[in-house]
Protein backbone atom coordinates (compact mmCIF):
# COMPACT_ATOMS: atom_id res chain seq x y z
CA UNK A 1 0.00 0.00 0.00
CA UNK A 2 3.11 2.27 0.25
CA UNK A 3 3.82 2.66 -3.10
CA UNK A 4 0.23 3.80 -4.22
CA UNK A 5 -0.04 7.41 -4.63
CA UNK A 6 -2.08 9.76 -2.32
CA UNK A 7 -5.50 10.06 -4.45
CA UNK A 8 -5.33 6.19 -5.12
CA UNK A 9 -5.06 5.21 -1.33
CA UNK A 10 -8.09 7.65 -0.99
CA UNK A 11 -9.92 5.95 -3.25
CA UNK A 12 -9.54 2.47 -2.29
CA UNK A 13 -10.55 4.18 1.36
CA UNK A 14 -13.42 5.49 -0.12
CA UNK A 15 -14.50 2.03 -1.62
CA UNK A 16 -14.10 0.35 1.43
CA UNK A 17 -16.07 2.97 3.24
CA UNK A 18 -18.85 2.66 1.00
CA UNK A 19 -18.76 -1.15 1.24
CA UNK A 20 -18.93 -1.15 5.20
CA UNK A 21 -22.03 1.58 4.84
CA UNK A 22 -24.20 -0.86 3.08
CA UNK A 23 -23.61 -3.81 5.53
CA UNK A 24 -23.36 -6.15 3.65
CA UNK A 25 -20.23 -7.65 4.22
CA UNK A 26 -19.87 -10.68 6.65
CA UNK A 27 -18.27 -9.77 10.10
CA UNK A 28 -14.87 -11.34 9.25
CA UNK A 29 -14.70 -9.61 5.75
CA UNK A 30 -15.86 -6.08 7.91
CA UNK A 31 -12.93 -6.61 10.30
CA UNK A 32 -10.57 -7.42 7.50
CA UNK A 33 -11.88 -4.17 5.32
CA UNK A 34 -11.84 -2.22 8.07
CA UNK A 35 -7.74 -3.35 9.12
CA UNK A 36 -7.02 -2.31 5.31
CA UNK A 37 -8.71 1.08 5.66
CA UNK A 38 -6.77 1.88 8.94
CA UNK A 39 -3.21 1.20 7.03
CA UNK A 40 -4.68 3.34 4.14
CA UNK A 41 -5.48 6.10 6.35
CA UNK A 42 -1.70 5.95 7.82
CA UNK A 43 -0.06 5.81 4.09
CA UNK A 44 -2.77 9.00 3.76
CA UNK A 45 -1.81 10.64 6.89
CA UNK A 46 1.96 9.97 5.95
CA UNK A 47 1.94 11.17 2.74
CA UNK A 48 0.04 14.65 3.94
CA UNK A 49 2.69 14.66 6.50
CA UNK A 50 5.92 14.57 3.93
CA UNK A 51 4.01 16.98 1.93
CA UNK A 52 3.30 19.51 4.71
CA UNK A 53 7.26 19.85 6.26
CA UNK A 54 7.82 19.85 2.16
CA UNK A 55 5.97 22.95 1.44
CA UNK A 56 7.25 24.45 5.16
CA UNK A 57 11.01 23.34 4.10
CA UNK A 58 10.23 25.24 0.63
CA UNK A 59 9.08 28.35 1.87
CA UNK A 60 12.00 28.71 4.15
CA UNK A 61 14.65 28.18 1.51
CA UNK A 62 13.17 30.30 -0.78
CA UNK A 63 13.85 33.07 1.94
CA UNK A 64 10.27 33.85 2.20
CA UNK A 65 9.34 34.97 5.71
CA UNK A 66 6.16 33.23 6.08
CA UNK A 67 5.95 30.86 8.91
CA UNK A 68 3.74 27.75 8.35
CA UNK A 69 2.85 25.96 11.36
CA UNK A 70 -0.28 23.64 11.80
CA UNK A 71 -1.07 23.71 14.87
CA UNK A 72 -2.08 27.07 15.37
Amino acid sequence: MEDLSFEESLEKLEEIVNKLENGDVPLDDAIDEFNKAMQLVKVCNDKLNSAEEAIAKIVKDNGDVVEFNSTE
